[in-house]
């Protein structure tokens, strides 16, 4: 036997140790973390931390190894700030304690469109924490009819992909509260959004032009739609997710430009609305577009007290401004709604005003129960075609 397998057998232990030894010491990268108060950041809310939060960002993209910014207990003044990617690792974690403060809400300094923007980023991840969007000042404007600015999304991510965010709460936002827009690989689980009924243009998630995006075991309270689908959006899931008040589940508005990517394999699953304007709708502007929305499932939802509980509007047009009397281009397809059920605020339930260009096809309803003060619901259709099986009240009208 040669003499170094003699040794292995004789000397089992010290060999494992040291082979255990080395793989630890030579394979497992090091987790690097940076505490944004070391940077400079104030927890007492009372002073600028934009600089510290941009410069720890700056430390973690730099690390060749994961890392993680920490930000403690306590309330931090940030301006507004983008985190830009191309980073030298794929793995940072961003874990907040405590709350982040958005700048002054004097109407005079509201100008940027984000307050935390992410630019092509890979890996990143926001675990915990508050985000607190300060808008009530401004919703008082536009609410009153003034000349107002747009106002910010709290937290935007662009061109970016494997993000995660999970057990965060955005409260009051300005305007959005999270969008992503040309992601890929997003994951959000337990996350609240907040903000009063009355707050207009406040959605809760808005996706476009991303895909494989998850939004799951979520609260949505706001003052416009829960989540927003805008164009080029495909395979979504959103499973567990209470909504009201709120706007409802949006796939729209569409048909905005002529030339306009479409939606499809969205899923929608498992979903709470109460005393929401609409329920699950799809809407496009009244105006020509070659995008289109298909295979599309709405399942396994709970509504009470909502106005629209289903509803396609594809006539949208708002203060009736260059789009009337035109016929929407999006063209709609392979809808099914199933097992859904509750109470509408209104006597028409089901309405399905589509395009006479471009007409709805594939529609399927199955197992649905939607009532009216206890008394049976109305349904509406205009250039509509699909199937009704199983129980579904009120009485179809495709």
């Amino acid at each position: 036997m040669p003499q170094t397998a003699s040794y292995l057998l004789r000397h089992p232990l010290p060999v494992l140790l040291s082979f255990f030894f080395f793989t630890f010491a030579y394979c497992t990268k090091p987790l690097t973390t940076f505490n944004v108060v070391s940077f400079g950041a104030h927890p007492s809310g009372e002073f600028d931390s934009t600089n510290a939060f941009l410069a720890a960002w700056s430390q973690a993209c730099r690390s060749r190894y994961p890392a993680t910014i920490f930000v403690p207990r306590g309330v931090f003044r940030v301006g507004h700030a983008r985190f830009r990617g191309q980073c030298h690792n794929n793995d940072i974690s961003i874990t907040i304690d405590g709350t982040l403060l958005a700048p002054s809400d004097d109407l005079r300094s509201i100008e940027e469109e984000y307050w935390l923007l992410f630019e092509h980023v890979d890996g990143v991840s926001i675990n915990g924490g508050v985000l607190d969007g300060r808008g009530a000042r401004l919703w008082d404007c536009k609410n009153s009819g003034g000349i107002c600015p747009p106002g910010a999304t709290t937290l935007g991510f662009s061109n970016s992909k494997n993000i995660h965010i999970k057990s965060l709460t955005s409260l009051n936002s300005q305007m959005f509260h999270i969008v992503f827009n040309g992601c890929r690989k997003v994951r959000v689980k337990d996350v609240k959004v907040l903000a009063p009924g009355n707050s207009p243009n406040t959605d809760g998630i808005h996706v476009q032009l991303s895909s494989d995006v998850n939004i799951v075991h979520s609260e949505i309270r706001t003052g416009d739609d829960c989540v927003s689908i805008g164009p080029g959006t495909s395979d979504l899931r959103i499973e567990h997710v209470a909504c009201g008040p709120g706007h409802g589940i949006s796939i729209g508005s569409l048909a905005r430009e002529l030339n306009e990517p479409g939606v499809q394999r969205v899923t929608v699953k498992a979903v709470n609305l109460t005393g929401t304007t609409n329920g699950v709708r799809i809407k496009s502007w009244g105006r020509p577009s070659n995008g289109f929305v298909q295979r599309i499932v709405f399942q396994n939802i709970v509504m009470q007290d909502v106005q629209n509980p289903i509803i396609i509007d594809q006539h949208y047009c708002p203060d009736n401004f260059n789009c009337p009397r035109q016929a929407s281009g999006i063209e709609i397809r392979d809808v099914k709604y199933k097992m859904i059920w509750g109470t509408s605020a209104s006597e028409v339930a089901v309405k399905f005003d589509c395009s006479s260009k471009q007409p709805c096809n594939s529609l399927r309803l199955e197992n649905v129960n939607l009532t009216y003060n206890e008394q049976e619901a109305q349904a509406f259709c205009n250039n509509a075609a699909g199937t009704a099986s199983s129980w579904v009240r009120p009485e179809s009208c495709l």
